[in-house]
This record gives structure tokens, C-alpha cells and sequence, in this order.
């Protein structure tokens, strides 16, 4: 299992976008999937490293196997950097429709220019001897006023880039990769990673 990394999701949205990452590179990807006895992890963190980096480390222990973990959410400027860490679970568990509805509810009657959002990233990778490799990244765009497209998951129908004039479900994947915050945080991890992975 050398050549094993564990991501810490049972998300097949992201579990897809970090295989075509390490894949490539010769590694197994496992997910949360392939563990189903480990322990939930609970996410106390006020941030979303600190999120990342408890259910990064409580997974690798019970593995023995290298873990990432990432923590990402939406910050809307209007609501204050709502729904921040509590993204996946807005409006109860995981649960994409009701998420976004209720965003769509807090941002009622705010207009156009005020409605500025960011999607963050904090990616935390963790061997089971504790070395540790933290990157972030983070995306600006718009909150649109209906769902558009059907690729993508979480609040990507209701995340709007203007420079390519689509939301995050309506780029496909490759498009998605360029522009996103996991891809920006993966770009900034990848120039370390290999001197983690032989550490």
C-alpha cells in the first residue's frame, strides 16, 4: 500500500478531481468509501485549515496511510462570509438543493453588484508520523439568482466566474480545474508535494 493516498471525502465530485491529480503520478487513490468502519471525524475547527487538519490527522492515524483532507466552503460577502465552514451543512447535512435554496432565501432582493462571493480551499496532507503540508487557494465570483448547469456539485450552479461568463457547473471539468479553488490550492500544494511523499 506504499504508493496509497487516502482523501478524506465520500464526495465522488471531488474524489474524481484529485484521482486525475495523483493518478498521473502513479498513486492509488483511495477515499472515506473504502474505510467504512473509521470513526466520523467531528469538524470543531473555526477554520476551514483547522477543519481540514483534524479530519486529516484523525484518518491517517486510523489508516496508517497517507491522508488529504480539504476543508472548502462558500464566503458571500453580503452575509458576512456566510456560509463559510458550515457550507456542507447550510441547511442541515450535506444536502446540495436545500443549501442552495436557502442561499438563494438569505440573498433575496440584494443586487447584482453586491452579490461578490469567494470559494476557499485549505487542502492538509498527513502522514501517519505527523509531517505535515498545508495549501489554500481561493476563487472570486457571483452569486447568480437561479441555479445554471448541471456539471459540478455543492453551490457550483449558483457560482458565477465572470471572466468566462459560466458558473462552475456549466465549465466541465477540465475548464473547472483551471479556474477553481481546489485547482488553486492543489497548484500551490503540487511544487511540495513530492518532497512531502519521500519525507
Amino acid at each position: 500500500m506504499e504508493n496509497t493516498i487516502v482523501i478524506a471525502t465520500n464526495n465522488a465530485g471531488k474524489a474524481r478531481e484529485f484521482r486525475a491529480i495523483f493518478e498521473p503520478k502513479g498513486l492509488t487513490v483511495k477515499t472515506l468509501a473504502d474505510f467504512p468502519n473509521l470513526k466520523q471525524v467531528v469538524e470543531t475547527g473555526t477554520t476551514f485549515t483547522e477543519n481540514a487538519t483534524l479530519k486529516a490527522t484523525a484518518v491517517a492515524h486510523e489508516t496508517q496511510l497517507p491522508v488529504l483532507a480539504d476543508d472548502s466552503g462558500l464566503m458571500v460577502d453580503a452575509l458576512n462570509g456566510e456560509p463559510g465552514i458550515y457550507s456542507a451543512r447550510y441547511a442541515g447535512d450535506h444536502d446540495d438543493a436545500k443549501n442552495n435554496a436557502k442561499l438563494l432565501a438569505n440573498l433575496e432582493g440584494v443586487p447584482a453588484t453586491k452579490r461578490g462571493a469567494a470559494f476557499h480551499t485549505s487542502l492538509v496532507l498527513i502522514k501517519p508520523d505527523g509531517k505535515k503540508l498545508v495549501a489554500t487557494g481561493e476563487v472570486r465570483g457571483e452569486i447568480l439568482t437561479a441555479p445554471r448547469g448541471h456539471d459540478g456539485f455543492g453551490y457550483d450552479p449558483l457560482f458565477y466566474v465572470p471572466e468566462e461568463r459560466l458558473t462552475f457547473a456549466e465549465m466541465g471539468l477540465a475548464t473547472k480545474n483551471q479556474y477553481s479553488h481546489r485547482a488553486k490550492a492543489v497548484a500551490a500544494m503540487l511544487p511540495q508535494f513530492d518532497a512531502w511523499w519521500e519525507a
